[in-house]
This record gives C-alpha cells, sequence and structure tokens, in this order.
C-alpha cells in the first residue's frame, strides 16, 4: 500500500472512532448549532494580484517533522500581517500532526478565512468541519469516487463551505470540471510517490474548465516558483513547508505578495 493508501486506511478507522464518541445525529446537531462567522474564502482566493494561501503544517509524510511544536495562533497572525490571503489549517493526527484545535486557535487569532485541509471521505467529516467553525474544505479527487465526490461538494456548499477541489491528472481535472468545481487547487506533488514538479500546475490548468479559479499546491519555495507560474498565468499558491521554514514568514509572504504582473 502506497502512503496515500495508508493515509486513507488511518482516516476511515479515525473516522469509525468518531462517529462512536459523537454519533452522526449529534454532528449534524452541533454543525447546525454552531456560530456562523462566515468568511467568503472563495473572494479571498480570486481578489487581483498574488493570493497565498498559508498553510499551517506541523509535520508531513514526505518531510517528516517541520515544526511539531508552533503555536498556530502566533502563526496565523504572521501570516495576516505578511498579506495572506486566507489559511489552510491541517487538522489529520496521524501523519501531519494537525488537530481541530490547531485550526479552531488558528482561526481565533484572525480574520482571515480558514480551508480545513483533511482528507476528507465520508459525509459525517463535513458536518464536524462546519462545527469547527471553518470556511472552506479540500475535498481530494483522487481519494473519491465519482458519486461520493459530487455528494460530498454538493453538501458542503449546503453546509455553507467553500469547497477547494484539488486534482493531480486530466483524469481528475475531468472529474472535478464533472462536479462544477469553481475553486481548483492543481497538486504539484504526485500522492503516490510524493514526488513534486513545480511546473506541473502550469503545464494541466489548460484542463480545468473555463471560469474556474486555479491555485497551485505544494512545492512552491521561491519567488522564482511564484514568477514561472505566473508568467503561465496562474496568480493563486497554497504554500506550507517554505513559510513555516522560515524565519521570517511576514516578510517572505510580504515579498511575494508584492510581485507584479510580467
Amino acid at each position: 500500500m502506497n502512503m496515500l493508501g495508508q493515509i486513507v486506511a488511518a482516516k476511515r478507522d479515525e473516522i469509525a472512532a468518531a462517529q462512536c464518541r459523537l454519533p452522526l445525529a449529534a454532528c449534524r446537531a452541533a454543525a447546525a448549532a454552531a456560530p456562523r462567522d462566515r468568511r467568503d474564502f472563495a473572494a479571498a482566493i480570486r481578489a487581483p494580484g498574488i493570493r497565498i494561501i498559508a498553510e499551517i503544517k506541523r509535520a508531513s509524510p514526505s518531510r517528516g517533522d517541520i515544526d511539531t511544536g508552533l503555536d498556530p495562533a502566533a502563526v496565523a497572525r504572521a501570516y495576516a500581517a505578511g498579506g495572506a490571503a486566507a489559511l489552510s489549517v491541517l487538522t489529520e493526527p496521524a501523519f501531519f500532526k494537525g488537530s481541530a484545535a490547531d485550526l479552531q486557535a488558528a482561526r481565533r487569532a484572525v480574520t482571515l478565512p480558514a480551508l480545513r485541509k483533511d482528507f476528507i471521505l465520508d459525509p459525517y467529516q463535513l458536518y464536524e468541519t462546519a462545527a469547527l467553525g471553518a470556511d472552506a474544505v479540500l475535498l481530494i479527487v483522487r481519494i473519491l469516487p465519482d458519486p461520493l465526490l459530487g455528494e460530498l461538494h454538493a453538501l458542503a456548499r449546503e453546509l455553507g463551505l467553500d469547497v477547494l477541489t484539488e486534482v493531480y491528472d486530466d483524469d481528475d481535472a475531468r472529474r472535478a470540471n464533472a462536479v462544477g468545481a469553481d475553486l481548483v487547487g492543481i497538486n504539484n506533488r504526485n500522492l503516490a510517490s510524493f514526488d513534486t514538479d513545480v511546473d506541473h500546475a502550469a503545464r494541466l490548468a489548460a484542463h480545468i474548465r473555463p471560469g474556474a479559479c486555479v491555485v497551485a499546491l505544494s512545492g512552491i519555495a521561491s519567488a522564482d516558483d511564484i514568477r514561472r507560474n505566473q508568467s503561465a498565468g496562474i496568480t493563486r499558491f497554497l504554500v506550507g513547508e517554505t513559510l513555516v521554514r522560515a524565519p521570517d514568514p511576514t516578510a517572505l509572504l510580504r515579498s511575494w505578495t508584492s510581485i507584479h504582473a510580467p
């Protein structure tokens, strides 16, 4: 089993355990009762200029520990000061060492919209996401069969969550187009091998339906990476490890978001 398969298998166990602790009906009730201070993730990403979704990420399977002791609120404030358009917060515990508490602490610290980044496989997780107060959720096409992909995409929108739909290849793009995805993240990282190619998103962007907003995910580490993608028409990025490791993420974000069109 490759790494993605291991993550998905562990996630299924995690969902089953969560449902034992809090049954679906109770989770749905929690989502309905949660205060909704909704922040428009899609509008924040679609605004003009270089738009960066700044990620709070403690670890990853490909890179190991990044900063397991980070303070999500402090990191969120640093990102906001640097001009980030939105936050992405890892909540997956087994492989990325994230948590729901990280998401809630980060979102409380700033006024930016927050994406819950996790491996969503079941409607239960969307009710959970709404109950947590997230503004958006990631759906990974590669791990979802077609009927379920459409169901989850529609339910997320019904719950008031924006959806960042992640694709890797042209078949993923076709399936994302079919469900009407309007925010499409093209992963530069192959989730089977975890190899990264920062030019991959620029090549695949032509397969995304007109009008959809394209975000390059993974591997962005320098102003040169930003400019190379910008020259191909991509101006929106999700960046995690480079920002978490940066001595001054605020300054780095300011330098990237100030890059002008060529």
